[in-house]
């Protein structure tokens, strides 16, 4: 099937930095869209950022200018860039990504990667 594995989440401290890393694998076709989202504890998944498989970026306002991402379609893997990190940031992160596979090519499906936690505290 397909699997999405994160990789480098982690503790640091308040306006440190971090870089994720999402690599899908598998039965893959194509891949449309892909994206980082987070859930802090009590609150729900959300949005923070998005890349389209032209490149085109979109972040919230809370990350802009903070968080960069950035796909190798080559690869199949996404990168999300975090600096100038808060405590609010902190939360378990995850890939997704839209994905035609090469048993339905036809049909593009959401898939998420396990997670990975971020913490920002002194």
């Amino acid at each position: 099937q397909v699997q999405l594995v994160e990789s480098g989440g982690g503790l640091v401290q308040p306006g440190g930095s971090l870089r994720l890393s999402c690599a899908a694998s598998g039965r893959i076709f194509s891949i449309n869209g892909m994206g980082w989202y987070r859930q802090a504890p009590g609150k729900e998944r959300e949005l923070v950022a998005f890349v389209s498989r032209d490149g085109i970026t979109n972040y919230p306002d809370h990350v802009k200018g903070r968080f960069t991402i950035s796909r190798d379609n080559a690869k199949s893997t996404v990168d999300l860039q975090m600096n100038t990190l808060k405590p609010e940031d902190t939360a378990v992160y995850y890939c997704n990504a839209e994905i035609r596979t090469r048993m339905a090519p036809g049909r593009v499906s959401n898939y998420w990667g396990q997670g990975t936690q971020v913490t920002v505290s002194s």
